[in-house]
């Protein structure tokens, strides 16, 4: 069952993301908001879904621990282990690639995507050392997470720049995109967004569910299971994504579907975690996750400053990383 919610997850995924572009095509969004926002929040809706779930249905004793591991897992698996993939894709590439494994972005908003997420995510880890009897002031920096995505959407709906790619045709138009009327269109957009939607809150559910059987057949803490099987699963739209855009030297694409990702995951889900926990952070895990996603991601934005574009080692650094993460998970550092 956990094999299958994963399925049934990234399948609904991709059929969202697919909706979403669509409905930017037809309401002439900006290829920023496109991009870094309805794409980026469509891929991230499995890993926003499933600690929402957790933290609601609380079936469970360790509801807590998968909610808040997914939420943590997630910035770090993207700052890390993503940035890893793309760093090999661009390797993989190299020959076809105009650039080389030289990785050409739009400096502006990478480096203020990567800005965006160092602030709410350090303002999301500071909040957990904040004693539980100051609850009302967690709330209010949660609602400062907030109020800085949105901040963050405002700035990116005001650019306009060219599109860098093609809208795939509408899976659920099978094949009849050109002689659909723009009514029409919409209706059948918003229709497969809501089939999508609704796939991915079942795959949650039945994945919250597999999570807390599975570490205690296994009698591995559910913080330790949620915040390294959870992100890795559900962040392969991204993964994938990004693979493809860099194959097809479409490195902003590529970036950007990565760290619009990462803002939204820093900003948004800390604040639902805010609001339906304590939001006590103190276990090695928690704090350690994300100070290395943090670091990875000041890595990149120090290296993108300095030369205004990134280099493939830098990528592949930020694997290491991730390796790091795990070597501690194994060495019992973590638990």
């Amino acid at each position: 069952m956990l094999f299958i919610s994963l399925i049934v997850i990234l399948i609904a995924a991709e059929l969202f993301v697919n909706a979403i572009e669509w409905l930017g095509k037809l309401l002439n969004l900006s290829e920023g908001a496109v991009g870094s926002v309805l794409a980026a929040v469509g891929t991230a809706l499995p890993e926003t879904l499933i600690p929402i779930i957790a933290l609601v249905s609380g079936t469970h004793e360790s509801a807590e621990e998968i909610g808040i591991g997914a939420i943590l897992g997630a910035p770090l698996m993207l700052s890390t282990l993503t940035m890893f993939v793309t760093g090999v894709a661009v390797i993989t590439f190299k020959h076809k690639r105009k650039h080389k494994d030289k990785v050409v972005v739009h400096y502006n908003t990478v480096s203020r995507d990567l800005k965006f997420f160092i602030f709410s995510f350090t303002v999301a880890l500071l909040c957990g050392f904040i004693p539980s009897e100051l609850q009302s002031v967690k709330i209010c920096l949660g609602a400062l997470l907030v109020l800085s995505y949105f901040i963050y959407i405002i700035k990116i709906v005001k650019e306009n720049r060219e599109s860098e790619s093609d809208v795939p045709d509408l899976y659920f138009a099978f094949g009849h995109n050109k002689i659909m009327k723009k009514k029409q269109a919409i209706l059948l957009v918003l229709f497969q967004a809501i089939v999508a939607l609704t796939l991915i809150i079942i795959g949650a559910e039945v994945f919250v569910d597999s999570i807390s059987y599975v570490s205690k057949l296994l009698n591995i803490p559910a913080f330790v299971l949620a915040i390294i099987i959870t992100p890795i699963a559900t962040e392969l739209p991204e993964k994938f994504n990004s693979v493809i855009w860099i194959s097809r030297e479409k490195d902003t694409l590529a970036l950007g579907n990565i760290t619009g990702a990462m803002m939204f995951q820093a900003s948004i889900l800390p604040a639902v975690g805010i609001l339906l926990t304590d939001w006590t952070l103190n276990s090695s895990g928690t704090i350690i996750s994300s100070l290395i996603a943090i670091a990875s991601a000041t890595l990149l934005l120090t290296e993108l400053n300095m030369k205004k574009h990134m280099t493939v080692k830098m990528l592949l650094l930020c694997g290491l990383f991730y390796f790091l993460f795990l070597t501690l998970v194994l060495i019992g550092v973590i638990r």
